[in-house]
C-alpha cells in the first residue's frame, strides 16, 4: 500500500507564477509506484525529474531531449530498466522499489509563463526477511545485518520480542541484555556486539537460546526489520534419535552391508 501527504506553497518571483507542492510518499520494498503530475501535458511545456538533484527523466517539445535515467545522465543506472514515463501526463512510474530508492524526487513543469515544482520525499519500508539458521549447543554463532552500518542508524537486537541490544549514534545508549533489559539475565556475559558493523554474537548457546531473534534498522529515511529462526540442537536430542532406532533396524542394516 502507497500512502501521499500532500502540502502546497505559492510563490510570486519576477512576475512569473512558481507553485511548489510536497508529498510525502511511504511505500514498501518491492512495489512499484507512480508520482502523478495530475494533469495532461502540452507541447510547450517542459517536464524534469530529479532524483536528489540528479535528473532521471525529461519529456521536451523535441523528441531528441526526452529521456530517461541512462540517456538522461550517463553517470547513473540506479533505475536501469525500472522507470516508466507517461509521455501524456508526465507522470513516472518506478518499478520493484528497493530499499536504496528512498530520497527526494523532483517534479519541475516550465510553461511560458509559471513554473511549478513538486517535491516527492519517499519512504521505502523493507519487507519482513526471516532467516534460518541451526547451532548446536555449546558452539557459538554471529548475527549478520547484511547491510553496511550507518553511524546514524538505530540498530535494535529482539530475542522473542524483548530488547537485548542496542546501538545509536550515541556511545553512552549502547547496551547489550541486563543493560538493555533488567528483569532479564538470559545472555548475562554470552553477548557480544561488533560496534563497527552491528553484528551481534552469543557464545556459548543452549537450548533455551532456540526462538526468534529479530535486528531492526532505523535511518533517515527508511527502516527495515530482519528475522533470524534459531534453532539451538543438544547432544540429548541426537542420542534420543538415535535410541530411536530398534535393534531389528540394526540387523537389516548389518544385513544389508553383508
Amino acid at each position: 500500500m502507497n500512502l501521499f501527504i500532500l502540502v502546497t506553497v505559492w510563490v510570486f518571483q519576477l512576475g512569473v507564477s512558481v507553485y511548489i507542492d510536497r508529498v510525502s510518499v511511504f511505500v514498501m520494498e518491492g512495489d512499484s509506484v507512480t508520482l502523478n503530475t495530475d494533469d495532461k501535458t502540452n507541447q510547450q511545456e517542459k517536464i524534469k525529474w530529479f532524483f536528489n538533484n540528479t535528473r532521471i527523466a525529461q519529456i521536451s517539445e523535441y523528441l531528441n531531449k526526452t529521456c530517461t535515467d541512462v540517456q538522461c545522465n550517463e553517470g547513473t543506472e540506479r533505475f536501469r530498466d525500472r522507470l516508466k514515463l507517461d509521455h501524456q501526463t508526465g507522470s513516472l512510474t518506478i518499478t520493484n522499489i528497493t530499499h536504496t530508492d528512498s530520497g527526494e524526487y523532483k517534479l519541475q513543469i516550465i510553461g511560458s509563463n509559471s513554473i511549478s515544482e513538486t517535491i516527492f520525499s519517499m519512504a521505502v519500508h523493507e519487507t519482513d526477511k526471516t532467516k534460518t539458521k541451526s547451532v548446536k549447543e555449546g558452539h557459538s554463532f554471529t548475527f549478520d545485518p547484511g547491510v553496511a552500518k550507518n553511524p546514524k542508524d538505530l540498530m535494535t537486537w529482539y530475542f522473542n520480542g524483548i530488547l537485548i541490544a542496542e546501538i545509536t549514534g550515541n556511545l553512552s545508549k549502547i547496551c547489550t541484555d541486563v543493560q538493555c533489559n533488567e528483569a532479564t539475565e538470559r545472555f548475562r556475559d554470552r553477548l557480544k556486539l561488533d560496534h563497527q558493523t552491528g553484528s551481534l554474537t552469543i557464545m556459548n548457546t543452549r537450548n533455551t537460546d532456540s526462538g526468534v531473534y529479530k535486528l531492526k534498522i532505523i535511518s533517515s529515511n527508511s527502516d527495515s526489520i530482519t528475522s533470524f529462526s534459531v534453532s539451538v540442537t543438544t547432544a540429548a536430542s541426537a542420542g534420543a534419535a538415535l535410541s530411536a532406532i530398534r535393534p531389528s533396524m540394526f540387523l537389516s542394516l548389518i544385513g544389508l552391508c553383508l
